[in-house]
Protein backbone atom coordinates (compact mmCIF):
# COMPACT_ATOMS: atom_id res chain seq x y z
CA UNK A 1 0.00 0.00 0.00
CA UNK A 2 1.23 3.48 -0.90
CA UNK A 3 2.25 5.76 1.98
CA UNK A 4 0.86 9.08 0.77
CA UNK A 5 2.43 11.03 3.64
CA UNK A 6 5.94 10.02 2.59
CA UNK A 7 5.05 10.89 -1.01
CA UNK A 8 3.84 14.34 0.03
CA UNK A 9 6.99 14.92 2.10
CA UNK A 10 9.08 14.10 -0.97
CA UNK A 11 6.90 16.35 -3.12
CA UNK A 12 7.32 19.22 -0.65
CA UNK A 13 11.09 18.75 -0.63
CA UNK A 14 11.30 18.84 -4.45
CA UNK A 15 8.95 21.83 -4.64
CA UNK A 16 11.02 23.74 -2.08
CA UNK A 17 14.09 23.38 -4.30
CA UNK A 18 12.51 25.84 -6.76
CA UNK A 19 13.79 29.31 -5.97
CA UNK A 20 10.42 31.05 -6.20
CA UNK A 21 8.33 28.48 -4.33
CA UNK A 22 7.63 28.33 -0.61
CA UNK A 23 5.93 25.57 1.33
CA UNK A 24 3.07 27.26 3.12
CA UNK A 25 1.96 24.20 5.07
CA UNK A 26 2.46 20.47 5.15
CA UNK A 27 -0.56 18.85 6.80
CA UNK A 28 0.17 15.16 7.01
CA UNK A 29 -2.25 14.41 9.86
CA UNK A 30 -5.29 15.90 8.11
CA UNK A 31 -7.69 13.92 5.97
CA UNK A 32 -6.70 14.07 3.22
CA UNK A 33 -3.07 14.94 3.82
CA UNK A 34 -1.86 17.85 1.71
CA UNK A 35 0.92 20.30 1.02
CA UNK A 36 0.25 23.97 0.27
CA UNK A 37 2.76 25.66 -2.01
CA UNK A 38 2.89 29.29 -3.12
CA UNK A 39 4.97 31.57 -5.26
CA UNK A 40 6.96 33.67 -2.79
CA UNK A 41 6.30 36.84 -4.81
CA UNK A 42 2.51 36.46 -4.88
CA UNK A 43 -0.21 35.68 -2.37
CA UNK A 44 -2.59 34.59 -5.14
CA UNK A 45 -0.27 32.15 -6.94
CA UNK A 46 -0.74 29.22 -4.58
CA UNK A 47 -1.92 25.63 -4.79
CA UNK A 48 -2.82 22.76 -2.49
CA UNK A 49 -1.63 19.32 -3.58
CA UNK A 50 -2.80 15.92 -2.35
CA UNK A 51 -1.63 12.44 -3.22
CA UNK A 52 -4.24 9.90 -4.32
CA UNK A 53 -4.10 6.28 -3.15
CA UNK A 54 -3.18 5.38 -6.75
CA UNK A 55 -0.03 7.52 -6.46
CA UNK A 56 -1.02 10.67 -8.36
CA UNK A 57 -0.31 14.21 -7.19
CA UNK A 58 -3.52 16.20 -7.64
CA UNK A 59 -4.12 19.96 -7.32
CA UNK A 60 -7.13 21.37 -5.50
CA UNK A 61 -8.85 21.95 -8.84
CA UNK A 62 -8.30 18.37 -10.01
CA UNK A 63 -5.25 18.77 -12.26
CA UNK A 64 -2.93 15.74 -12.22
CA UNK A 65 0.65 16.94 -11.80
CA UNK A 66 2.29 13.53 -12.12
CA UNK A 67 2.82 10.39 -10.13
CA UNK A 68 4.98 9.16 -7.29
CA UNK A 69 7.33 7.46 -9.75
CA UNK A 70 8.70 10.87 -10.78
CA UNK A 71 8.15 13.30 -7.91
CA UNK A 72 10.70 15.77 -9.25
CA UNK A 73 8.79 16.21 -12.52
CA UNK A 74 5.49 16.59 -10.68
CA UNK A 75 6.98 19.36 -8.53
CA UNK A 76 8.47 20.99 -11.64
CA UNK A 77 5.04 20.98 -13.28
CA UNK A 78 3.59 22.77 -10.24
CA UNK A 79 6.46 25.29 -10.37
CA UNK A 80 5.61 25.98 -14.00
CA UNK A 81 1.93 26.48 -13.14
CA UNK A 82 2.87 28.87 -10.33
CA UNK A 83 5.25 30.82 -12.60
CA UNK A 84 8.35 29.85 -10.61
CA UNK A 85 11.94 29.57 -11.78
CA UNK A 86 13.36 26.07 -12.35
CA UNK A 87 15.20 24.29 -9.56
Amino acid sequence: MLDTTICLERFAWHASRHADLRIQSLALASEPAYVSVRNRFSTTLAETVTCSPEGNFITSWGYRLGDTGDVESAAARLAYLLAALPA
